[in-house]
């Protein structure tokens, strides 16, 4: 399985209600994953599943990412998980296996920091880079979801570069 690891896309400051949770992709962050989310289109690597964490400014990027790769018309899914709030690596890590198993083809999980960095360390067994804002890096998990996950590109939100890995 292709499993997709999205950090959500730069938000405001603040929110009019106070809460983190609350607060919105700005205007600049709307446009970053909407780039990002086409590259992955052109390079072929979109999504067919998303699962995004509750907070507004994840579900927003997995709204973008959603429209720009055409989940809908691919017959995709969009599910917001309570076990991708901040806090949850743990939990997240159960998501990708059970999508393994499932048979899941291409599944993004788009998540916070450092949230992302420790699943993928966990999912690997050596990651140490850190996630910049709508940054997507890649993994190739095992069919029957055991095993280590072997790290296949890292797609840079501010270039647009991808860096591939042997």
């Amino acid at each position: 399985m292709k499993l997709y690891l999205m950090r959500h896309g730069p938000a405001e400051d603040h929110a009019d209600s106070g809460l983190d949770g609350d607060r919105a992709l700005s205007l600049a962050g709307r446009e970053r994953v909407r780039s990002v989310a086409k590259m992955l289109w052109t390079i072929d690597e979109a999504p067919s599943h998303i699962a995004s964490s509750p907070l507004a400014r994840a579900v927003q990027t997995a709204e973008i990412v959603a429209i720009t790769c055409k989940l809908s018309a691919r017959g995709g899914t969009v599910d917001v998980r309570r076990e991708l709030s901040p806090g949850e690596a743990a939990e997240a890590v159960l998501i990708a296996r059970r999508a393994a198993v499932e048979g899941k083809k291409r599944l993004l999980l788009v998540g916070h920091e450092p949230d992302l960095s420790s699943l993928a360390a966990s999912l690997t067994g050596a990651f140490d880079l850190p996630f910049d804002k709508a940054m997507v890096v890649a993994l190739q998990l095992p069919a029957e979801g055991g095993g280590k996950a072997h790290l296949r590109f890292v797609l840079d939100p501010k270039t647009l570069k991808v860096q591939a890995f042997a």
